[in-house]
């Protein structure tokens, strides 16, 4: 099993952060970025190969491969893609069909996180894509939200739901098994085709909507926050200490 990190996005509410720096990369600190924090808990999760999306702004990306592989013991295989600017990250998730087939832990490039998330779903047996889920935080319009069935299972995952009716919020990271590298794709390839503005969340739906199950873990009342805005970013820099 792989790491896998979606950092081809150009963070554009994040500007001038963002002007020459792809979202993932902008500082936290003096010396880390969510990039790093990430590749931190792969490391630590045992997951010492990984696979970084990249797209918008890639050369910052490629320029330190190098010192990211040596500072946190990683190998890092860099997958392009070629539309980070004109599409969303449905289409990002399917230019890493090839290397999801080993399996993959996959983290969004704008979220941060303990390494807890990444050992719980290391942990997870079932051979179901299972994603984290917030089930303690209170929700709003923004949060990619899910509701679930009686077996624990995604009926639906969007922004697009009444607050209260959800079960808690897709936190960005989510165990892909390698046998179901193949059913995503193809899932994917259906959701961008159809609109190259959708999420890749959108094509776990297309897989819930086909008769998958896609199942979640619960990642308790943990400090986290996806780093959407300047007001996250000035958030998220208060809580990095905690990693």
């Amino acid at each position: 099993m792989i790491g896998l990190i979606l950092a081809a996005g150009a963070g554009r509410r994040l500007r001038p952060y963002t002007d020459t720096l792809p979202k993932a990369l902008v500082p936290l600190d003096d010396t880390r970025s969510v990039m790093d924090l990430t590749l931190k808990n792969f490391a630590e999760a045992g997951l010492n190969d990984v696979a970084i999306i990249i797209g918008y702004a890639a050369d910052q990306v490629r320029i330190r491969q190098q010192e990211l592989e040596e500072r946190y013991g990683v190998n890092i295989e860099l997958v392009f893609n070629d539309k980070a600017e004109e599409w969303n990250n449905a289409y990002s998730l399917w230019c890493a069909r090839d290397v999801l087939k080993a399996g993959a832990i996959i983290a969004n490039g704008d979220t941060i996180h303990p390494v807890s998330v990444e050992e719980l779903l290391k942990a997870q047996t079932d051979e179901f894509i299972t994603l984290s889920l917030d089930n303690v935080k209170k929700l709003a319009d923004e949060e990619m939200k899910v509701q679930l069935n009686d077996r624990g299972g995604v009926t639906l995952i969007t922004k697009l739901m009444e607050p209260e009716t959800a079960a808690g919020e897709y936190i960005g990271v989510a165990r892909i098994p390698g046998a179901l590298a193949g059913d995503l794709a193809d899932a994917l390839k259906a959701t961008f085709e159809r609109d190259p503005n959708l999420y890749y969340e959108d094509g776990f739906q297309e897989m819930v909507n086909r008769g998958a199950h896609i199942a979640t873990a619960a990642i308790g009342d943990i400090p986290w926050i996806e780093v959407d805005t300047l007001e996250d970013l000035e958030r998220a820099r208060e809580i990095v200490c905690h990693y």
